[in-house]
């Protein structure tokens, strides 16, 4: 049998460790967007408390806060300021929550209806 080519990791089949080695290996690479992940926000957060919050970081450019998931994104005027905030508020407690701050990462595609359903 042929060798069976790599893959990259993805939460859902993959072992902890594996995800482990991806997280290190992009953290070793650095920053490449200007766009953050913020995760753990309390429900009640609002677009306007978040601007406020990352606003004391650089300039934002947009804020988006996602309804009753408990997350957001905030996207800073460049690279170098959205690196400042992450490290400056990933961990910090923002309305009762630690948040986590991290850079957004492009959507992951989904299959459309009626594809991935087995055969049955």
């Amino acid at each position: 049998m042929g060798k069976r080519p790599e893959r990259r990791v993805c939460f859902s089949c993959c072992s902890r460790r594996e995800r482990m080695a991806r997280d290190k290996e992009d953290e070793e690479i650095g920053m490449e967007g200007k766009r953050l992940y913020v995760g753990n926000l309390a429900y009640a957060v609002t677009n306007d408390q978040l601007r406020d919050l990352f606003g004391a970081h650089g300039t934002v450019e947009d804020v988006t806060v996602i309804e009753g998931k408990g997350f957001g994104f905030v996207e800073m005027s460049s690279q170098a300021e959205a690196e400042s905030a992450k490290e400056a508020l990933n961990g910090v407690d923002f309305e009762g929550r630690a948040l986590k701050v991290d850079e957004a990462r492009p959507p992951r595609s989904r299959p459309t209806r009626g594809e991935n359903r087995g055969n049955y």
